[in-house]
């Protein structure tokens, strides 16, 4: 799906975090938690805020400094010595950069923060190192996928080439750069050699879940199906950027080593091949509506057993999470259907009815967690990759002006369709690079 090549103006909920003393006195707790009561950014706030401390009247600029100086102090927390000030510094940067759009104040610091990164990714503990590619990720969705963001991308992708590639890394960190290798990837370059690094990187991580040669799955490493889902994800995201070639031999060669992956013992990763599969022949109908899965008989009677699965030995939530996608992925198989879903945000929905844009809204919910809905309403990256257009303006006129749901799903249809001839033609000129 094409981005524009320019900055963008454009923060989740993170673990237990500790509560470690920075030099201002106060904890990255209670600084996350000042800079979530404040907003982020000029274009959020109101002139004049609601009344603060005292009964007083605070001014936007007031507040807006406020904030950058609590989250300067969390950019500070991650040169300290103490790791766990490192890692309550990042805690705290995930939650703002997941709850608020700071394209402004991020855009003059990113060189800093990513040295600061780099540095966690390097010679952080594991927990460090998942930490710091979470945090890199929200940085790049923060500046919007422009000359900031990629030029970000070229700097740690390297690092997070290594992490993930190497056996002895914890299964979290690598778990965590493979996502970041991903998202990073798919909002930040423009370039097809990088696409196709990162794809056949991502590829070599979660095809050791394939059949051997005689047919057999391989016995999983503990962990290893973990990791083998976030890189099948993060790959399959970056497909949807694939040129219509490239499309036809990912499908001829993965399709059927996917559908032995359906026998998986794992559910989590189950689920994300079946959303794999219904994926790659979305994409693939799209350039041919006549396209039929071979041995279509074989594939469906699998994806029913598993829509029907009543195994007891399995947990009941992964037996009811299991059998709704494997309907959703049977029923599109079998009737070339999609179950759409609304999402709904401020005055304002974006439907999500195929597989490529369900892999797409997923990937961005899993980095920004409930902060989602607050960047599709205000973040210039997630509203025109979704075709919203520019952030609305609202006020008492405007509120009682309600568009129609009819006409809302008009509008957002008609927007998705011309971002998909406009991919399409990008897919055509990438097809000599790939």
């Amino acid at each position: 799906m094409p981005r524009k090549k320019k900055g963008k103006r454009g923060s989740s909920k993170s673990g237990t975090r500790n509560g470690v003393k920075g030099e201002s006195g106060a904890s990255d707790e209670e600084l996350t938690s000042d800079i979530l009561s404040h907003g982020s950014s000029a274009s959020e706030c109101t002139s004049v805020l609601e009344e603060g401390l005292g009964g007083e009247p605070v001014d936007e600029q007031t507040a807006q400094d406020e904030t950058e100086d609590k989250l300067k102090q969390c950019i500070d927390n991650l040169m300290d010595k103490s790791s766990k000030t490192r890692l309550a510094g990042l805690a705290s940067l995930r939650q703002a950069f997941s709850s608020r759009v700071l394209y402004d104040f991020l855009t003059e610091r990113r060189l800093t923060i990513s040295d600061c990164l780099e540095r966690s990714l390097k010679k952080g503990s594991a927990e460090e190192q998942a930490a710091a590619a979470t945090v890199f990720t929200l940085l790049c969705i923060q500046l919007g996928g422009g000359d900031e963001a990629e030029e970000g991308f070229k700097m740690l992708c390297p690092i997070l080439t290594a992490i993930l590639i190497d056996n002895t890394a914890s299964i979290v960190a690598r778990q965590s750069c493979a996502r970041s290798l991903g998202m990073c990837c798919y909002v930040s370059t423009s370039e097809g050699e990088d696409m196709i690094k990162s794809l056949a990187l991502l590829e070599s991580v979660f095809m050791s879940s394939y059949p051997n040669r005689e047919g057999t799955l391989p016995t999983p490493k503990p962990g290893s199906p973990a990791l083998h889902t976030a890189a099948l994800q993060a790959w399959s995201l970056l497909v949807t950027l694939c040129p219509a070639s490239r499309l036809t031999v990912l499908l001829d060669f993965h399709l059927p080593k996917l559908q032995a992956c359906l026998e998986s013992s794992d559910v989590d990763y189950r689920i994300a091949v079946g959303e794999t599969i219904a994926l790659l022949v979305e994409l693939r109908r799209d350039v041919d509506e006549e396209f039929a899965v071979d041995d279509s008989e074989s594939m469906c009677e699998c994806l029913k057993s598993l829509a029907t699965d009543g195994n007891k030995h399995r947990a009941k939530n992964d037996r009811r999470k299991q059998r709704s996608v494997f309907r959703d992925v049977l029923h599109y198989i079998e009737n070339d259907d999609f179950t759409e879903e609304k999402i709904q945000f401020g005055m304002e929905s974006v439907y999500i009815d195929s597989w490529m844009r369900r892999r797409i809204y997923d990937a961005f919910k899993e980095i920004l967690e409930s902060g989602v809905r607050h960047h599709l309403q205000f973040n210039s990256l997630l509203r025109d990759i979704f075709g919203l257009g520019p952030p609305l303006i609202l006020d008492a006129t405007t509120k009682g002006n309600k568009i129609s749901r009819f006409e809302k799903h008009l509008f957002n249809s008609a927007a998705f369709k011309a971002r998909t001839k406009q991919r399409n033609k990008v897919r055509d000129k990438r097809a000599d690079v790939m």
